[in-house]
């Protein structure tokens, strides 16, 4: 079986490189692929976990060829970064012949529609959500600046052939499949699209036990009788962190003492400074960064978990990572409607709460709800686990592979050479 090339723009050493790329692959690696990663590091990262993650690697059989990412000047640092991520590529095929590339996100996908155009290596789309209107929507791109305009387009152009011309599409979402089915490039091709949430390992998420619980608290100074309720991850993205401060307010008030949780690489400044606004003392809050390593024993000493994200088209294709995390180690999980399936996956599994809207009542509610319910910690782990378990991911992937890799060469080269022909009309 020929190897595979998985490109990637965010870093083996970055957080989500740890949680959400090397679970899925070692899993991959496990079922006899030969796996090739290329990927840009950011240097300070690189410092700092090289060692760590290239132990992973080598005893998952990964062969990982990192690049520098480069974060200056603005959109000419990631044309450079695509354009190494390019010539990489065509000079790994060159000596290994790859069987398919597995692009995470639209930069690797350029390049692995390049290949696919110039050397007919089947193309896997793993596009995440809906990236250009998340860079719009969260402020990153002003389309009133007449470059960021270029760059928009340029990207809704490259994601028109990505859809049309790659062989296989992965959403996190299946309302963000919704939105693609109607996307006239699919041409009625629907089968090509396959939903993956972002999975967990929950091996890595223990079941918060009362023994774990203590000793979290012990390690964070939080007593043993404080409600506590937990945020996990960064609060870029559109995540809310000014609605849920004012939902801890209304905790507070029903619960005496309640420390707010914050796990995050985050300035813990612009926490406090969010919080102070709103009658949130320093000592309500306990803010800590953490490594991968950390996060499920800091979030252990938890009662409950939140995560408010504002409502918008990317946020369709969005799967918080940090909601299967937390229903892993047990929490009872708080979120709004609006956000891909976070809803429909609540409602399903009666593993928490999804509020409709931002308001007192709404808030009042939600609490209520968490205090009825009589699902256990182990019992909200099973039923989530059901959803997101990264064995769930690899299955899912490994069928893909396995079609790329002996049904679809054929209809695949047919339908490269029509995009490449429409492109050039």
């Amino acid at each position: 079986m020929n190897p595979i090339l998985y490109i990637s723009y965010d870093g083996l050493t970055d957080p989500l490189g740890r949680s959400q790329i090397l679970p899925y692959l070692t899993g991959l690696a496990r079922r006899d692929y030969k796996i090739h990663v290329l990927s840009c590091e950011k240097p300070d990262r690189v410092e700092r976990e090289r060692g760590i993650v290239e132990a992973l690697c080598r005893e998952a059989g990964i062969a990982w060829h990192p690049l520098v990412y480069h974060k200056r000047p603005p959109v000419l640092s990631t044309v450079y970064d695509l354009a190494q991520l390019r010539r990489a590529a065509a000079r790994l095929h060159h000596r290994h012949r790859f069987g398919l590339t597995h692009c995470r996100s639209y930069i690797p996908a350029a390049v692995g529609l390049h290949l696919r155009e110039a050397q007919g290596v089947p193309l896997l789309f793993d596009m995440r959500g809906f990236w250009p209107e998340e860079k719009t929507e969260g402020k990153s791109w002003n389309l009133a600046n007449p470059l960021f305009r270029l760059v928009y387009r340029y990207f809704k152009r490259l994601e028109h052939r990505l859809i049309e011309a790659s062989d296989a599409i992965v959403t996190l979402t299946e309302a963000g499949k919704r939105e693609l089915l109607r996307r006239p490039e699919l041409k009625g091709e629907g089968e090509r699209i396959t939903v993956i949430p972002c999975c967990v390992d929950f091996a890595h998420f223990p079941l918060a036990d009362p023994e774990r619980r203590t000793a979290a608290r012990s390690e964070l100074g939080i007593a043993p009788d404080a409600p506590v309720l937990a945020y996990l991850g960064s609060l870029g993205g559109n995540y809310m962190l000014g609605g849920m401060l004012d939902f801890f307010r209304i905790y507070r008030s029903r619960h005496p003492g309640a420390r707010f949780l914050f796990v995050t690489q985050n300035d813990a400044g612009e926490i406090r400074q969010a919080a102070h606004e709103r009658g949130i003392g320093d000592d309500d809050l306990v803010i800590r960064s953490a490594s991968r390593d950390q996060v499920p024993a800091m979030l252990a000493a938890a009662d409950v978990g939140i995560a408010f994200k504002q409502p918008s088209f990317s946020a369709l294709g969005c799967s918080p990572t940090k909601m299967g995390e937390m229903l892993a180690i047990g929490l009872p999980f708080v979120a709004n409607a609006g956000v891909g399936d976070v809803a429909e996956i609540i409602g399903r599994t009666e593993t928490g709460v999804a509020i409709e809207d931002f308001s007192v009542p709404s808030y009042e509610r939600a609490l209520d709800e968490v205090a009825r319910s009589t699902i256990s910690a182990g019992e909200r782990r099973t039923r989530a686990q059901g959803c997101f378990d990264v064995e769930l991911g690899i299955d899912r992937y490994d069928a893909i592979y396995r079609q790329l890799l002996t049904e679809r060469p054929a209809a695949a080269n047919a339908r490269s050479k029509q995009a490449s022909n429409a492109s050039r009309e």
